[in-house]
């Protein structure tokens, strides 16, 4: 049975200290929250909650409201939305279909993925009207308020959230408009999303990056100084720029578990060999089919996981020699599987989706 949580708690910005109001929370029936000796949970005065008995607490508790109307509530004033996460890269979803306008934002939005005064997310999704004969449009902000081109993560939980929406079963798919072009989720039978996310782009002025091709027009194996470290890096672009990199002057295979990635993402983000600063995978090579990937999201810094990034590591991998075409993709939050398809030049994404719980808060 899916429980109901109605949490009537402020929530402010650490910067402007403006309220944005109660939260209410819907927990589907596939999660419990269950009630742990190790920890103490403290909540504020005015903390109320509401939930069927499906969740273990200490209060009476009732049921109200099922997953389906919870979704498709209109009220005035409000923001539904959803919060889920592909390998723990999370993001709050929206229901935008009736406007060409994200209905909050990108300043809203910072508020929101804020993790200790918002709900908490790396970035902000919308699904808005298809355009260009495409059946829904995606729009993001990230948590710094910027708009990235595209998600890979992102998209598969796009995906799962419309098939809640739209109220599909089975297998079945849909195109979706994105900053990146046109892009074709497809839900399979065990739940996972398969993402034929389109052609790599490799030439350098395309990723965009000012270092110099040396490799049909194409930035493969390059050394770049960052802060006085020379890096081997190659450049693609999946709609969203990336800098992939396996090895540093000294050092053939990064561990990457060992990388101080706080110190070290930002200095690759804004190089100014990235006019658009960039994403950067940092990558171990531990086969010709598996690789280990850290990752700095531009615009959101260290995540769990970047779908993206994930695609175009194998597609540096491939040029550079260290794996073949079709590679499972460890990242933190867990695995990825890519494809890139010689027949068509395109690659392929399948990984999970999985919805945290559904909300409400005050405009």
């Amino acid at each position: 049975m899916a429980i109901t949580a109605t949490i009537s708690v402020p929530i402010t910005s650490p910067s402007t200290h403006r309220s944005l109001g109660s939260v209410n929370f819907f927990i589907p029936s596939s999660r419990s929250i269950l009630a742990s000796p190790q920890r103490t949970f403290q909540y504020p005065n005015n903390f109320r909650l509401v939930a069927s008995s499906s969740m273990t607490t200490e209060s009476p508790v009732k049921t109200t409201t099922s997953s389906i109307s919870f979704l498709h509530q209109n009220e005035t004033g409000f923001l539904h939305f959803a919060k889920y996460h592909g390998l723990g890269n999370d993001f709050v979803l929206i229901d935008n279909r009736d406007s060409s306008e994200p209905k909050i934002s990108s300043e809203k939005a910072v508020q929101l993925c804020d993790r200790n005064f918002g709900v908490g997310a790396d970035g902000v999704i919308f699904v808005l009207p298809g355009i260009n004969g495409t059946d829904y449009t995606m729009r993001i902000f990230n948590s710094d308020g910027s708009e990235p081109e595209m998600c890979g993560n992102g998209v598969r939980c796009f995906a799962k959230f419309v098939s809640q929406l739209e109220s599909l079963h089975g297998r079945h798919s849909f195109t979706i408009h994105t900053g990146a072009g046109k892009i074709v989720p497809e839900v399979l039978e065990d739940g996972n999303v398969r993402v034929d996310m389109g052609e790599p782009i490799l030439k350098a002025s395309d990723v965009p990056t000012k270092l110099s091709p040396n490799k049909d027009h194409a930035v493969v194996k390059s050394e770049i100084d960052v802060d006085g470290v020379i890096w081997n890096v190659t450049c693609v672009s999946m709609g969203n720029p990336h800098c992939v990199t396996f090895s540093r002057k000294g050092i053939q295979n990064l561990l990457v578990d060992e990388l101080k990635l706080a110190e070290i993402g930002p200095k690759f983000e804004h190089h100014e060999m990235f006019p658009a600063r960039t994403n950067t995978e940092f990558v171990q090579v531990l086969s010709d089919s598996h690789l280990k990937m850290r990752v700095w999201e531009r615009g959101a810094g260290a995540t769990l996981a970047c779908g993206t990034g994930a695609c175009a590591t194998v597609v540096a991998a491939v040029l550079e020699g260290h794996a073949g075409r079709n590679c499972t993709v460890d990242l933190p939050g867990g695995p990825l599987q890519i494809e890139w398809k010689d027949e068509d030049n395109h690659v392929y994404m399948t990984g999970s989706a999985d919805l945290v719980y559904y909300g409400s808060l005050p405009l």
